[in-house]
């Protein structure tokens, strides 16, 4: 280990649990995910999170599916913590889950933290045989 004397945080242990081998979409802890006040709830804003390194496992074939996720919500009263929600991404990092399940459970989750006006959840998965696959989940608030 480069940085013998370093500990893994609560958070990086429950990320992480799911390294070298495969698991199941239930196998991920949704725990993972923290919230803080969002401080100006008279206001209505769009907060927009992308990142290009997710990854999950096909269980169909066994490869790895790598994707573009970006996360579009209308806070009510909190706000993803983005370095738990880096976390729980990674935790699907050797989970099999098609790519129409990952962007729907990714909705599932974030949105029952948050509790937000609207959310959509929208995965770019790479090439693969030759077909890209654009997967889009909404939720709106009741």
């Amino acid at each position: 280990m480069i940085y013998e004397d370093r500990f893994l945080s609560e958070t990086e242990k429950k990320a992480k649990k799911t390294l070298g081998v495969t698991f199941l979409p239930k196998d991920v802890d949704a725990g993972i995910l923290q919230t803080i006040a969002y401080e100006y709830p008279k206001r209505k804003i769009n907060v927009e999170l992308t990142t290009n390194e997710f990854t999950c496992i096909c269980p169909f074939s066994g490869l790895p599916d790598f994707a573009v996720i970006t996360i579009r919500y209308t806070p009510r009263a909190k706000l993803i913590e983005l370095k738990s929600l880096k976390y729980y991404l990674y935790a699907y990092r050797n989970v099999k889950i098609y790519n129409e399940h990952a962007v729907n459970k990714i909705l599932e989750d974030v949105a029952r933290v948050l509790h937000p006006y609207q959310m959509t959840v929208v995965g770019e998965f790479t090439a693969r045989g030759g077909a890209t696959n654009k997967v889009t989940a909404e939720y709106k608030k009741k």
